[in-house]
């Protein structure tokens, strides 16, 4: 008898029996965890959740590693209150309160999409916790930015709204295999749904529209970001899928590049969404700048 496929309530059930609920400023707050060891937290971008890293933190449990994705308000499972501030530097403060309540001391900082900026004032801010930061396709000069074609119809009333409607189980997977990925066969089409389910849930999407309308553009902000890979006690790196044709390895990988002052980039066959198929390269290199900061610890204490 053939094997029954899951469905998108099965996969979403699978993913939510993997995490944990907690209360973050009084938010009924999401985080998928996995493994135990030294702590690599993950923040996830737009229009995602903690569900984009479940491979990853899978691949990073095998190797002694315990891996933490946060929904952020708005998004994924966690609460999307009408009255919060959706700001990227509010978003900021609120993953780290999360940290604290999950007793994390130090991490190691994954970052994605619009995870980068959040991620980057965090670091920036608490840069005591950090131990090591890896930049995923995402941008920096909050200040230049513009948005991506895909992205724009969202910052604006009623288009964003119905743009959004559009998003079903029929056209999301068309636009998930063009912008997210180079094989979609490593993904099953009730996974790629389960992207649609968690974004809209109870308030039909509603928080995700703040959320693309409350982007920081200003000078310190960008200074802010900045702060996070200038001159820094902790390791960066920068990971790209170099086929994204959203946030351009050219122009998006090469700004970031310039700012953080990397000599490479390293550069995965896939497009926006990478953590969906290149998982394992992902976690190695994680796992590869985790062990550089112990080597130097341990030349330094020599």
């Amino acid at each position: 008898m053939a094997k029954k496929e899951r469905s998108v309530t099965d996969v979403i059930k699978e993913h939510e029996a993997s995490g944990t609920y907690f209360q973050v400023d009084g938010l009924r707050t999401f985080a998928l965890k996995y493994g135990r060891g030294e702590t690599v937290l993950c923040i996830h971008g737009v229009p995602t959740s903690s569900f984009l890293y479940r491979k990853v933190l899978r691949s990073l449990e095998k190797k002694g590693y315990k891996g933490i994705a946060i929904d952020l308000p708005g998004l994924g499972l966690t609460e999307r209150p009408e009255n919060f501030d959706y700001s990227f530097s509010n978003l900021a403060d609120f993953v780290y309160n999360a940290a604290k309540v999950l007793k994390l001391k130090k991490f190691h900082l994954v970052v994605h999409d619009i995870g980068g900026p959040i991620g980057f004032a965090l670091a920036a801010r608490h840069a005591n916790r950090i131990m090591s930061l890896t930049i995923l396709n995402t941008w920096i000069d909050v200040v230049n930015f513009k948005k991506p074609v895909v992205m724009r119809p969202f910052e604006k009333r009623v288009l964003g709204e119905a743009e959004l409607k559009m998003m079903t189980h029929l056209t999301w997977p068309v636009m998930f295999r063009q912008m997210g990925v180079v094989n979609s066969s490593r993904i099953s089409p009730a996974e790629m749904n389960a992207y649609v389910d968690l974004l809209k849930r109870e308030d039909n999407g509603k928080a995700f529209l703040k959320i693309m309308r409350s982007f920081e553009s200003s000078e310190s902000f960008r200074n802010l970001c900045y702060k996070a890979v200038q001159n820094t006690s902790y390791p960066v790196q920068a990971i790209w899928g170099a086929n994204d044709p959203a946030l351009q390895l050219d122009t998006y990988g090469k700004e970031i590049e310039k700012a953080a002052g990397l000599q490479e980039i390293h550069q995965l066959r896939s497009r926006h969404f990478l953590q969906e198929e290149a998982w394992l390269a992902i976690a190695d290199k994680i796992i590869e700048l985790a062990k550089s900061v112990h080597l130097k610890t341990v030349k330094k204490e020599a």
